[in-house]
């Protein structure tokens, strides 16, 4: 070997050394080792795989990352499908586009016999909903059990199982009302306060002071009963008087919560 070759072949040597050393410290072997090489071509996206494109050339759809754009296109406001949906609450019935509570209202004992129809009506608004008419009620007694007669079946109806205190008939209040006399004083009248004055450019005297009458014996509300599911009248009731009711909601969007 001539002097210049041996002089050529040092460095060189070097030079390979030190890469060698430069590869060991920084993890550059390692990482050579252990790269991942690419799977075959398929269809599903994989780490380090190879996508194969559709018939069409193109990358298949479900490859392709939703963007954040498109994320927010699928909910509204930051509600998704669940949210947006109409529910009843979990105390009442699904009829529809409607609810219907599946039982009476559970009228407090401090409450007890002040449940009228003004009682009922508040009370309904005061829970988000309001008092069913007959029609609606007749219309669910295939699908509520509504209060009915003591020989009504009782896992179709809401009846009367305690004789400790008696068995006895139920019904219960719609928001109907009906009148059992003739003229409008039926419904019951505003009367006249105390003080009130006649329009003098009409000539109008005073009118003689009336007392109100907001309740009215012959104003009356419908009672209905499950009548072995086919729903049933049960008469009319002053609308001071107690009775039985459930209260009815329009569908909330949202998953079913609790009422009030």
């Amino acid at each position: 070997m001539s002097s210049k070759t041996k002089r050529l072949g040092v460095p060189a040597a070097l030079t390979i050394s030190m890469l060698a050393l430069v590869a060991s410290t920084t993890g550059l072997a390692d990482a050579a080792k252990n790269a991942v090489l690419p799977t075959s071509p398929s269809t599903q996206p994989k780490p380090y795989g190879i996508l194969r494109l559709d018939q069409s050339s193109r990358f298949p759809a479900r490859a392709i990352p939703k963007v954040y754009a498109a994320r927010r296109a699928d909910t509204v406001g930051g509600l998704g499908a669940a949210d947006l949906q109409d529910n009843c609450n979990a105390q009442s019935v699904d009829l529809g586009t409607w609810c219907l509570l599946a039982s009476p209202y559970p009228v407090p004992n401090e409450d007890a016999g002040r449940n009228n129809y003004f009682y009922a009506t508040q009370k309904c608004v005061e829970l988000g909903g309001y008092l069913p008419t007959a029609g609606q009620l007749i219309g669910a007694a295939g699908r509520v059990k509504l209060a009915s007669t003591i020989n009504d079946a009782r896992l179709t109806a809401s009846i009367d199982q305690d004789p400790t205190d008696g068995l006895k008939d139920r019904r219960e209040m719609s928001s109907t009302l009906v009148t059992i006399a003739a003229g409008s004083s039926a419904a019951g009248s505003i009367g006249v306060s105390e003080g009130s004055k006649g329009d003098p450019k009409q000539g109008e005297p005073d009118p003689v002071p009336l007392p109100a009458n907001p309740s009215p014996e012959t104003l009356q509300y419908v009672t209905v009963y499950d009548n072995h599911d086919r729903g049933g009248f049960a008469g009319s009731k002053a609308i001071g008087q107690p009775e039985n009711f459930r209260c009815a909601f329009d569908k909330l969007q949202g998953p079913p919560g609790e009422i009030g």
